[in-house]
């Protein structure tokens, strides 16, 4: 009995190890919410909306760690409210976000947990803002065309599904030269399927 316990906790662990190990080309999609929030240089408070991104992801792997570019079209909202007059201003732009992660995956059989890190770049695409009065002439929304972050994310995968949370630290300065720097923090939360 004892030989036989043995032997099976053998083969699940050269199951598992052969499962991390083997290289690997995995494709998907993925959609979900985010939520934005500006860091301003003391001129602006920021309160969080709800947004959406969706796209493709592809995750090239072995030996248990795995390389996952990311493609998505992303609209991002936020509130600035301005210290000094307490006027609250709505911001929204679509990106075209890019993120380059490294992570790992523990687990087997279908089941497992991922954690992902790495940067993120994002091209503007549109620009759609309504500002008041007292803080248009501070900031103005004139968004440079790409802004840097960097993500830190955990993802549960079932099967073909994953349910993926993220972190995403904005980097560089959104606005152009001239008024308060102001970056974009977001949470994002996220529901994938892999085709492949």
């Amino acid at each position: 009995m004892k030989s036989l316990s043995l032997t099976i906790a053998c083969l699940f662990v050269c199951f598992f190890a052969s499962a991390q190990l083997l290289p690997t080309f995995q494709l998907g999609l993925k959609a979900g919410a985010n939520f934005s929030k500006f860091d301003s240089d003391n001129t602006f408070s920021s309160d969080n909306r709800a947004g959406f991104y969706g796209g493709l992801w592809a995750r090239i792997g072995g030996a248990g760690v795995h390389f996952q570019p990311e493609l998505y079209i992303s609209g991002k909202k936020a509130n600035l409210v301005s210290d000094a007059t307490g006027q609250v201003n709505k911001v929204s732009f679509t990106s075209l976000d890019v993120p380059l992660l490294v992570g790992t995956k523990i687990g087997a059989l279908g089941v497992g947990v991922r954690l992902n890190t790495g940067p993120m770049v994002s091209f503007i695409l549109d620009e759609k803002q309504s500002f008041g009065q007292a803080t248009g002439n501070v900031f103005n929304g004139n968004f440079k065309n790409q802004a840097f972050a960097w993500q830190f994310g955990a993802a549960l995968d079932i099967k073909k599904l994953s349910i993926d949370a993220r972190y995403e630290l904005g980097l560089s300065k959104l606005n152009k030269d001239g008024y308060p720097g102001t970056k974009l923090n977001l949470f994002t939360v996220g529901l994938g399927y892999r085709i492949f």
